[in-house]
């Protein structure tokens, strides 16, 4: 138990739809916050989405009306569903989860990475 597994992902069209999916073998209550960030090779990894234990969740604004992040607690998972994806969208997402911050900011477990490229 420990460590967060991604699946989905892969390569899409402008303004094509993925969803990503975030197994949690400890369950998804064990922590106060699930998130999903990206890296863009060259810069900083950055927040996408996070959703606390109280389903309240926060979208960054590049992603407002585009992406949504939901959680199904009997399965254990989390999700990120992407849509209208756009070039600029193009990046590694990793998911996420805290247990000491309900806003995600001291994530102490990560999935492995999953490719995001989006072609024009």
């Amino acid at each position: 138990q420990g460590q967060l597994r991604q699946s989905g992902g892969g390569a899409v069209q402008t303004g094509g739809s993925l969803r990503l999916s975030c197994e949690v073998p400890r369950g998804n209550s064990f922590y106060k916050c699930l998130g999903w960030f990206r890296q863009i090779p060259g810069k900083e990894r950055e927040e996408v989405a996070t959703i606390d234990r109280n389903d309240v969740k926060t979208h960054k604004l590049h992603v407002t009306g585009r992406f949504a992040i939901s959680q199904d607690r009997a399965k254990n998972e989390f999700y990120l569903q992407m849509n209208k994806l756009k070039p600029e969208d193009t990046a590694m997402y990793y998911c996420a989860a805290d247990v000491s911050s309900s806003y995600c900011l001291y994530p102490g477990e990560w999935g492995q990475g999953t490719q995001v490229t989006v072609a024009s």
